[in-house]
């Protein structure tokens, strides 16, 4: 499949789970909690299950090899070459609460390595695309190439995590309190689309704990493609989640490290 016609391809992928999720948005929906001896509450709706459904069945016609890595339904052939990794609905709280901020991601992987990556946000008809190289917003405004915001100081950075108590106890939240202390504006609850707008240059850094694949795959394209780094907090990839650090600038990425202790990262 041509570079095009894989474009095309994602295109029918966010089309179709799109008209699987907008009936539940700021609708009454189904509702479970996913955790499990008295872990924090994690919501899954019925429209994540049935977005999913739809994704994996698309792919799944379409390129039988290939595997597949979701929130919701777990993993299939993940030693193939190419992996899609999908978050039908990142952001189910917001979801939940009826804010624009969620969205579905649709990454692919080859040999481990993101390269290729959208963020649809059906109800703002907004799809944020990126292959590494280069990133691009669709909107009803129109098409417009992204690119992520110089900023080199930490003093003039704007700053963005899902929660911050989602950081744990002690030595973690230490170094993100440590970080929020030196930037200029902090922002919280944005989930994928905090990494958008890192895209986009109205952001400068997100920096996020206990983050999954699914979580991140499908964003490390659209940053990177914007001009900005994305690394997990020891500077390895980024790829299989947990504590993950985004900069717009890379200058900024570097800055970021310094000012921790050694063994922390970011």
């Amino acid at each position: 499949m041509s570079v095009v016609e894989l474009g095309r391809f994602m295109d029918d992928l966010a089309d179709a789970s799109g008209k699987a999720i907008l009936p539940f948005f700021r609708a009454q929906f189904g509702l479970d909690d996913k955790a499990r001896g008295g872990a924090p509450f994690d919501p899954v709706t019925e429209a994540d299950r049935a977005a999913e459904v739809v994704l994996r069945a698309m792919i799944g016609q379409t390129f039988p090899s290939h595997g597949i890595l979701g929130e919701e339904f777990g993993a299939e052939r993940t030693d193939a070459e190419c992996v899609w990794v999908l978050d039908p609905i990142d952001g189910t709280r917001a979801f939940i609460g009826g804010l624009p901020t969620w969205g579905t991601l649709i990454g692919l992987t080859r040999n481990g390595v993101p390269v290729r990556g959208m963020m649809h946000q059906p109800y703002l008809a907004e799809r944020f695309t990126g292959d590494g190289r280069s990133a691009k917003l669709r909107a009803p405004a129109g098409e417009r190439t992204l690119r992520s915001r110089r900023c080199g100081e930490l003093g003039q950075a704007i700053l963005a995590t899902t929660d911050p108590r989602l950081f744990a106890a002690g030595d973690e939240a230490e170094r993100f309190r440590a970080l929020e202390g030196q930037v200029r504006m902090s922002r919280y609850g944005a989930d994928c689309y905090a990494y958008c707008m890192l895209a986009a240059g109205q952001i400068d850094l997100v920096v996020e704990a206990g983050l999954k694949p699914y979580d991140i795959v499908a964003l490390i394209p659209i940053v990177e493609g914007a001009g900005g780094r994305v690394t997990a907090w020891d500077g390895g990839s980024a790829a299989g989640g947990g504590r993950v650090i985004a900069a717009g600038d890379p200058r900024l990425h570097g800055r970021s490290e310094a000012r921790r202790p050694a063994a922390a990262d970011p």
